[in-house]
Parts: C-alpha cells; structure tokens; sequence
C-alpha cells in the first residue's frame, strides 16, 4: 500500500530538497512520508480507490498517473498492470506509445528556429515539396466522383500548420478526405500520379482541422536545422531536460518496460494486442511514433509552466511560451473530431460544451471545467489515450497514461477525469 502526504507534506520535502538543490523529477524518486489523516490525505486516497477499483475490475489494464505544481510533485499514482493477464504490474518507468503527445514536442522543436530567426511564424514556409509550396485545395467532385482542385488562396505559414488552420487533415477524422483518397482510384494513371496524396481540404486560415500539419511541421525542422528529427530533439529538447526515456527507438532495456496496448471490444472488455515488432527506422514524423513514460513527459510540461526552463535548462523563451498558451486561431473554433474509422477512435470532444481554442501545441479551454482546471489551460492527447494538461493559472501539470484502442475511450476518459477533479478537491482542501 502506498501512503499519500498531504500537501503541506509534499512542499515542506520538495522546498528543503530544492534548496540543497537536489529535488527533481527525473533525477530522483519521489518522497512519500506518513501523514495524519486530514483531508488533503483523504481526496488523493480516493484518487487512489478510483484507479485501484478500476484496474481490478479491468476497465483499464494499468495507469500512471502524476501531478505536480510548480513547487514540485503533487501526486503520483500508478496501479494495474502493463499487460491484462500477465506481469509485470505498471511502474513509474513504464514506456508508452504516446502517439500525438510528440506534437508538443515538435512545437518546441520549430519555436526554438522561430527564436533564432531561422523560421517565420508568419512567412510561407519552405517550399521542401510542392504539397507545402504550392498547395492544392479540394473543391468538391463532379457528377461522376472525380475531384475537383484548385490553387490555395494564400501560401501555407508556420502559424497555420502549428494551430491545425492549414486544410491538412487526418482520415481518421475527415470524411472528406477518406473522399478524395478513394476518388484518386477512379483517375486515369496519368493523373493519379499528378494528383497530390494529400491536399487541403480548405483555404489556410479559413477552419480548424486536426490533421498532417505537425508531421509538415517536423519535416521543416529537419530542412532548416539540418538535422534528423530524432537528433534534434535529443540535441535540443530531450538531453537538456534528461528526458533520457523519450525516443523514437527504444532500446532493449526499455523495450522491457514497454506496456501493451489493449483494444476494447463493443462490449466493453478489453483484449491485449501483439506486442509491436521491433524494427529499425529511418524516418521519424512529427506527428506521431514517439515512446515515453509519465515523468519523462511530466518533465516537459513542469518546463513549459515554469516559463521555458527546468533545472538550469532553458529551452523556450517565456515570451514565446507566454504565446503557446494563447489563442492563435481568432474566431475560428476548434471542433469535435467525426470519427471515420471507429476501431481506432471515437468521435472526440475532450472539453464538452465549452468553447475551445488552439495555441501553438495545444488545445485551450476558453472557460473553466467544472471541478477542474481553470480558463486558459492547454491539453492534448495521443491515439492510445495518454492525455495531459497544463493550467497555468493555477501552475498545475498533469499526465495521465495508459495503453487503450479506440482513441478517446469513455472509460479512460472518465477517469481521467475523476484524477483532475480529485487533484483541484486537494488544492481546494488546502
């Protein structure tokens, strides 16, 4: 059994540590002393209850679960195991798939050449291919099923791709685009090959859709920096931080440590899939296929609260991570996700009801979630349902992972977010 501190328990440890300057997060394993009962003690031991009850019942196969604020770690909570049926049980070093959550790191990645004056926010981008240079936008199709293309309106820039305003769309999630790609089988051979594999489903800056526009995004790094994707972040992100654990290849130790991922079936049992084969590879994206675990991540997102730098490394400016956390699309609104392909996702609305921006790596609330985080805090997601969240009005960070088909899960999902109401009863109490 683990024994939660209070709060009071929490920052009396991590203020003495930090001034000997030796509390972190990466370097060094939390701290858990005894505590009275109070109710600081009591609402983390009901965070602990909800995830205990779940991971037995099997609703999620395992979690890890932590929380910090800008004194330090909060909570941390991990239960279940990395494979239904089978151990080992989850840890704190547990590896996960965290798919899109590698987005943030690709927006990190370009502001940095944003701060050097190597790339423009606002410029056209680097005409590296002609899908980016000289875009095309799906306009309809004719009467027969072909597609209809025309010239975009206005060049592509950094802002657009960084805010989902560029047209690029996933499948997943657009049926427009499922459209089109089944409307390139019905071109003649000629023009099938002239035809882009991916063009814009709307004019840059007219909507909001998630979609291939971080992948752009990562591209772009590696043609300005002249770096491959995997160096610069190590390089420039990962090292700096010692997010030793965040990786586009594992290696074997930390393949060891790597959780399942379990697909839900219709009726709501969960069923262990095939460990992934470990291959090598050459290209890595922006936008998805990168590994991590809760404190390498936790690690990044302490960075962004605390305006850019973490323990003497500083990767963003504050001015620049001041604009992460802004609303960068204007009146445009982000909206839910229409899933296509529901073995893979459900449709996805992650802040019901409350209107919803995009800033440069994230996704803000515009008002503040009942029981839980403030206005103007930032979250995403990856495909397996990881999720995190930054309030930085409140200077609270969280990640929540675990390893579960279809993205969006409903059960992943309400706990996810009984663990942030229980983390905001806590702060409350206090």
């Amino acid at each position: 059994m683990i024994h939660r501190p209070s709060r009071r328990d929490i920052m009396k440890t991590t203020v003495g540590l930090t001034a000997a300057g030796s509390w972190s997060l990466r370097s060094a394993p939390a701290v858990y002393a005894e505590a009275p009962n109070g109710p600081k003690l009591r609402t983390f031991s009901q965070i602990d209850s909800m995830f205990r009850a779940a991971t037995r019942a099997g609703e999620i196969p395992g979690v890890v679960a932590l929380a910090a604020t800008d004194h330090g770690l909060l909570y941390e909570g991990i239960f279940g195991k990395r494979r239904l049926g089978d151990e080992p049980a989850m840890t704190r070093d547990t590896v996960f798939r965290v798919a899109s959550m590698v987005k943030l790191i690709t927006s990190v990645a370009a502001l940095q050449l944003v701060e050097q004056n190597k790339l423009s926010l606002d410029a056209p981008v680097p005409d590296i291919e002609p899908a980016i240079g000289a875009p095309q936008v799906l306009d309809g199709f004719d009467a027969k099923g072909l597609p209809q293309l025309r010239p975009a309106q206005r060049p592509i820039t950094l802002r657009h791709l960084l805010t989902h305003t560029s047209g690029f769309a996933y499948r997943l999630w657009d049926a427009k685009a499922v459209q089109y790609a089944k409307s390139l089988e019905l071109l003649p051979k000629a023009q099938r090959n002239l035809a882009p594999s991916t063009p814009l489903m709307f004019d840059p800056g007219t909507h909001w859709q998630y979609g291939s526009s971080i992948d752009w995004v990562g591209r772009i790094v590696e043609a300005t920096s002249g770096e491959p994707l995997d160096a610069y972040f190590r390089k420039h992100i990962l090292e700096p931080l010692g997010m030793n654990d965040t990786a586009f290849v594992l290696k074997p130790q930390q393949r060891e440590r790597e959780a399942s991922v379990h697909r839900r079936a219709p009726g709501g049992a969960l069923t262990a899939e095939p460990m992934e084969p470990n291959s090598p590879r050459q290209t890595f994206s922006g936008g998805g296929g990168i590994y991590s675990t809760a404190p390498d991540y936790l690690t990044l997102l302490r960075a962004l609260l605390a305006g850019g730098a973490l323990d003497g490394a500083r990767i963003l400016r504050p001015e620049t991570v001041a604009l992460m956390g802004q609303n960068q699309i204007g009146d445009i609104d982000v909206g839910v996700l229409k899933t296509t392909v529901p073995a893979l996702s459900n449709d996805v609305d992650l802040c019901p009801g409350v209107t919803r921006k995009w800033g440069f790596g994230h996704m803000i609330n515009m008002r503040p979630l009942d029981g839980g985080r403030s206005a103007g805090s930032l979250t995403w997601g990856g495909l397996l349902n990881t999720y995190y969240w930054i309030d930085p009005g409140r200077k609270i960070a969280a990640v929540f992972m675990t390893q579960i088909l279809p993205f969006a899960d409903g059960r992943a999902l309400r706990l996810y977010r009984q663990f942030e109401h229980g983390i905001y009863a806590a702060l409350k109490e206090g």
